[in-house]
């Protein structure tokens, strides 16, 4: 995975069952990274969504995340999550929703 310039996402499925995220999660790119996540998952039978780019996230970008996990599961596949930052675990842990980190 290429990396990303700062305020940049990117999306990937370079590995076998796997939406790997990049880059910033944030207010400014939440919508277009949210929609991204959805054709990634949406594309082929993916059960990984790897989190270890990220860079850094604010709590537009941990709800983006969030969607994405839940509309994974409300289509009928579970999707767990690797490698999530520390950044990101400590604001889903202050927001009461890391247990839907693990």
């Amino acid at each position: 995975m290429a990396p990303t310039k700062s305020g940049e996402f990117r999306v990937s499925t370079d590995v076998p069952d796997t939406v790997a995220v990049s880059g910033t999660l944030n207010f400014a790119t939440a919508v277009s990274a949210l929609a991204a996540m959805r054709s990634a998952f949406a594309k082929d039978d993916r059960h990984t969504l790897d989190l270890g780019g990220v860079d850094s996230c604010d709590s537009a970008g941990l709800a983006c995340v969030l969607a994405a996990l839940s509309e994974a599961d409300q289509g009928g596949r579970r999707v767990t999550v690797s490698h999530v930052p520390a950044g990101m675990q400590a604001l889903a842990q202050v927001c009461g929703v890391d247990p839907l980190l693990h």
